[in-house]
Order: C-alpha cells, then structure tokens, then sequence
C-alpha cells in the first residue's frame, strides 16, 4: 500500500483515479508520495520514504528540485494541463490592454441622475482603444500555452510572431503555419504591437524583460505576462509605463509596486483557475505519480529523464544514479556476478543524473541489493515485482 499526503486541495476526480486498494491518502508523516499545487516546500523536512512528488500545475518553484534529485525523490510537473484555461485568459487581456474597458466600467458605475446616456457620449472617448485585428503579437515561448494563444490569436486576424530556440517537434506540428518565426528576440521586439511572455523562470530569462529590451520595442506596446512575475523587471517596466513607451502591461503576477503602477492591470493569479484545469492537472498528476511508484515509469519529471518500459520478466530494479560514464557497467557486472538474468532495461539521462529500469527474472536477494546501493553515485534503488 503506498501512501500519499496531499499538501494543498486537489480534485476530487483526480483523487479518485488511485485504486483504494493500493493507495492511500492521508496526512502521513513519511509519505512514499506528495500531491501539490502551490504550497511552498522548500523548508518542509523530505521524509526517507518520499520516492515521489507531483505539482498539479507547470511551474515548480516551491518545489526544492536540487535537494530531491540529490535525495533520488522524482518531481513530476503537468505541462499542458491547464493551457487552454490560461490561453482563455491571455485572449481576454489582448482586449483588456486594447481599450480601457475596466477603466469605462468604472467610469461608468459612477455616473448618476437622468442624464447617464448622454454623459456616456460624452465621456467615452477617453477610454477608447485600438483594435487587435491587423496589429502584431509577438508571443515568447512556444509550449502548449504559447501555441494555443498564437494559433488562436491567428484566427483573430493578429500578425503573429513566434519565438523559441528549443520548441519541441510535438509543439512545432500544432503551431499554425501563419505564423512567422521569430529569429531572434530583436526581430520579435521591433515588429510587435503586443508581447505574450510564455516561458519558464530562469537565470537567463529572469528580468529579461527590462529597460533595454523595452527600447528595442515599439513606442506604445503592450505587454502580456502570464508565465512568471520575475521576468519582467518591475522598476523598469514602471518607468516604461510612465513615460509612455509601454501603453499596458498586464500581469498574473500582483505585488505591492504593480498594483499602483500607471496603465497596469494585476490579475490575481488567475490564469489556471478553472474547474476543468484543476481538475486535468489532478489528473495528470495522480496519473504520473501512480505509474512511477507501481511501474517505475518516470512521465514528464523535471529533474529525471522520461523513462518507460513494458513490463517483463518477474521483478523491476529501478536505479536512480549520477550520470558517470561506466556506472551501469558497474551496476550489469556486480548482478551479472551474482548470477542475475536481466531480460530487458533501459537507460536514460537528463544533465548530471540517470534513470535506469531493468527487469529481471527472480528477485534478488537482500545481500545484493545491499551491494549495488554501495556502487559509487548510486542515488536509490528499489525493486518493485511485476
């Protein structure tokens, strides 16, 4: 019976996925598994038994990455899952930055006596903007988020621009042929009435969008940022605003400096808050996380390769080890030498760390499992009977 702690609220239909059987869920102290979304782990103590924790949602921030891989302890994200929810939201905030309809909304609930018509007339210009149709979005980062929001902006008759040096085959065959790649970051800024930022948080994309990058851009561009507060510099996209350079800037991102910022909307984190997102990153969570701890099967990991293997023979090894050349002659020699049949394996690696699986035919004895944890840069290892 494997047990699963659950740190925040995750769907009911996700949770429903686990056969009772086999799983359970409570708040255990040593889990061999963790369902998250946004509480933040990184003080929270890894207990020897975690194998395994899945965020229900893209971005793994709260999640310790380098104290897991270090500890064996897969982390497993959901890409994809809640596109369509954020997608909907960059759609409505391309119209939200056009024209000042919250402003006129405001405006508007203010207005009193009999002659509100008429004020109306009066007044409603200065909330007026332009339309999408014929203008240029530049959308930076192509994964499932950034693809549904260019081919959708595509259909709204926008001149789309497409930039990322690492989009993947699977996202490139769904990107609409209409839109334009992007062959540098430059080329995007200079054509681009509009800028959707859909990338992940790193040190080379932390602040990327900053008073340099802002002067290559257009005068009066508007800026989309549903992917992470940190890439954009606040001080400089404020100064920006003020100045007029940047004509809005519209974030899912709020915090103390944004939310009084001039021609700024702060959204409050909605972009996955759907009952349909939530719920397919339940699911997708529950499902990854069940295949690993039943199957060893590693689907969409952050830190660990995607690893996957039919099943055969009697019993799994499942190795998590550093990549160092001649580790897995180390580990084939030693069961080789305790006479141990493998009838089939595989083996993958991301960066520093590898993933190995073997099935084998008997179950291997205490005594030589002891002896292949003690192989140098062997991070865990587990036998899981098929």
């Amino acid at each position: 019976m494997y047990k699963l702690k659950t740190l925040n609220k995750i769907s009911a239909n996700g949770l429903s996925l686990l056969p009772p059987d086999r799983f359970s869920v409570g708040d255990y102290e040593d889990p061999d598994g963790i369902l998250v979304r946004s509480q933040d782990m990184t003080s929270l103590n890894l207990g020897a038994n975690l194998l395994a924790i899945a965020r229900a949602g893209a971005g793994v921030n709260n999640i310790p990455v380098k104290e897991c891989s270090e500890k064996g302890i897969i982390v497993f994200n959901t890409p994809g899952a809640n596109a369509n929810a954020v997608c909907e939201l960059v759609l409505c905030s391309l119209f939200l930055a056009s024209r000042d309809i919250i402003g006129g909304i405001k405006w508007a609930s203010t207005l009193q006596g009999d002659d509100v018509a008429n004020l109306v007339e009066k007044g409603k210009s200065a909330f007026a903007g332009p339309e999408i149709s014929g203008k240029s979005l530049g959308v930076i980062g192509l994964g499932a988020i950034g693809v549904r929001a260019a081919n959708a902006a595509v259909k709204l008759d926008m001149n789309v621009y497409g930039y990322d040096p690492y989009i993947s085959v699977a996202a490139a065959w769904k990107l609409s042929r209409h839109a334009k790649n992007a062959h540098s970051l430059q080329t995007l800024y200079e054509n681009c009435d509009y800028i959707s930022l859909h990338l992940p948080l790193l040190p080379s994309t932390k602040g990327m969008i900053n008073s340099s990058t802002i002067k290559s851009m257009r005068d009066g561009v508007r800026i989309l940022n549903f992917a992470r507060g940190e890439l954009v510099n606040e001080t400089d996209i404020i100064a920006a605003l003020n100045s007029g350079k940047v004509a809005k800037y519209i974030t899912d991102f709020p915090s103390r400096a944004i939310i009084d910022a001039k021609n700024t909307i702060a959204v409050p984190h909605l972009g996955a808050s759907t009952p349909e997102s939530e719920e397919n990153c339940a699911n997708m969570a529950v499902g990854q996380i069940m295949d690993y701890l039943e199957n060893g099967n590693i689907k969409n990991s952050v830190n660990f390769p995607d690893v996957a293997l039919e099943r055969s023979g009697a019993f799994r090894l499942c190795f998590v080890h550093k990549n160092i050349q001649g580790e897995l002659n180390n580990i084939l020699s030693l069961l080789s030498a305790e006479n141990v049949n493998v009838e089939n394996m595989i083996n993958k690696s991301k960066n520093e760390y590898a993933y190995t699986l073997m099935d084998i035919n008997a179950q291997v004895s205490d005594t030589v499992i002891e002896k292949v944890r003690g192989i140098k840069d062997m991070i865990r290892l587990r036998s899981i009977a098929l």
